[in-house]
């Protein structure tokens, strides 16, 4: 499985991307990525979320995992994520961090 996550926006307009492969992940940090990539739903959710209300300074997510042969993106405001994707994204940006 591979995840591919781009953030924009915020107060500061930085930039922070990702791809994370469980192939060159250890066993704990790969069981856990699939865990949370089950648990969101995600090849389930619609190409495009946003909010209700346009909301300045926030963040933008665009996400794409492939797995098995099926890949799916999508795009998100951080005020439309889905609670059940919150910590797929949270453990993405913690990996992109940690370089």
């Amino acid at each position: 499985m591979r995840a591919s996550l781009e953030r924009t926006g915020g107060f500061a307009g930085m930039r922070l991307t990702a791809t994370v492969d469980s192939d060159t992940l250890g066993d704990n940090d790969a069981k856990r990525f699939e865990q949370l990539v089950e648990s969101s739903d995600f090849f389930r959710l619609p190409a495009q979320l946003a909010p209700q209300k346009p909301q300045p300074d926030r963040f933008q997510y665009t996400l794409t995992i492939e797995n098995n042969g099926d890949k799916h993106t999508v795009t998100a405001s951080e005020a439309a994520l889905p609670a059940n994707v919150r910590p797929l994204i949270d453990w993405l940006t913690r990996i992109a961090r940690r370089g």
